[in-house]
């Protein structure tokens, strides 16, 4: 008799199809938390696959904090453009015009946190009772901790002791009014999986990922790319180097790392060379030993 079996990727590919088609059966108004980097694209890509031949069944959202790298705008944009799919977006700049949120002063200022406050309201708003991200296991100790399906009380927040079993691949998407949930389908996927599947789908990306040269400041042990909403200390010099982002914030939070990896196959073989994990460049995380999971808590992606 004849054995059938899935290689790792196509059997990452089904699970995380499975997630999605849960949240398409168990939620009324669900959504895509789309950021414009590698895993988001991924999750779209899986959507798209999920439910050909007809068209993506959810909106893509995205919180738009207003100092994004102009090519993920341009990106995000096109690909709403190419799939014909409605774009929802939260602006961080409106929750501060609004006196919802007060922007950060100094150096180090970001808008990485204020966007907790857009992301719930926005939410409320749309009426939004699902939110699937990109985020994996993988990433970050608190991401570790999530399930597939991760229950948010009526205040957005999360509670990483009190979250329901998952037995045997059977999601409780059970909420009263006011709740939500966040789903993350592609938690069991690592940064080497994803890139082998952009690889193997021939899956378009932005140019960030891939080395090129940039204007950049060293800071926080990681090259900052210089941009308008930069504060330069009087010591610090500003150089061109050849960098490409593992991962995508905020310009002014995301560190590059120098590279010579101008193609797909180089990338995969640079990810499976490094030792440091692709968050290490990011500024937000150090702000504490527990950033993370502090704004998850208050209801962070």
């Amino acid at each position: 008799m004849q054995k059938y079996t899935l290689k790792h990727l196509r059997e990452l590919e089904s699970e995380s199809i499975y997630v999605m088609r849960e949240v398409f059966a168990q939620f009324e108004n669900p959504a895509i938390l789309f950021s414009g980097g590698k895993d988001s694209i991924v999750l779209t890509h899986l959507a798209r696959k999920a439910f050909y031949p007809a068209k993506i069944p959810f909106p893509l959202f995205h919180v738009d904090t207003g100092h994004n790298f102009p090519e993920t705008i341009n990106f995000r944009d096109s690909l709403v453009d190419k799939l014909g799919v409605k774009l929802i977006v939260g602006s961080v700049q409106k929750s501060i015009d609004d006196g919802r949120v007060k922007e950060e002063k100094g150096i180090n200022a970001s808008r990485n946190q204020l966007q907790t406050t857009t992301l719930l309201d926005t939410i409320e708003e749309h009426q939004i009772d699902c939110a699937m991200g990109g985020a994996r296991r993988d990433e970050e100790k608190a991401r570790a901790k999530e399930r597939f399906f991760s229950h948010r009380d009526d205040f957005g927040q999360w509670d990483p002791k009190n979250q329901r079993p998952e037995l045997w691949n059977l999601f409780n998407g059970r909420k009263v009014m006011g709740e939500h949930f966040r789903v993350f389908p592609i938690s069991n996927w690592t940064e080497m999986d994803v890139w082998q599947y952009i690889l193997a789908e021939n899956i378009d990306i932005p140019g960030l990922y891939i080395a090129h040269e940039r204007d950049v400041v060293w800071r926080n042990d990681t090259w900052i790319p210089v941009s308008d909403y930069i504060n330069l200390r009087d010591d610090e010099e500003v150089v061109k180097k050849k960098v490409r982002f593992r991962t995508l914030g905020d310009i002014t939070i995301t560190g590059g790392v120098e590279s010579e990896a101008d193609t797909l196959e180089k990338i995969v073989e640079e990810v499976a060379a490094a030792r440091q994990t692709e968050r290490g460049n990011r500024a937000d995380d150090k702000r504490s030993e527990t950033s993370m999971e502090d704004r998850k808590k208050e209801g962070y992606f």
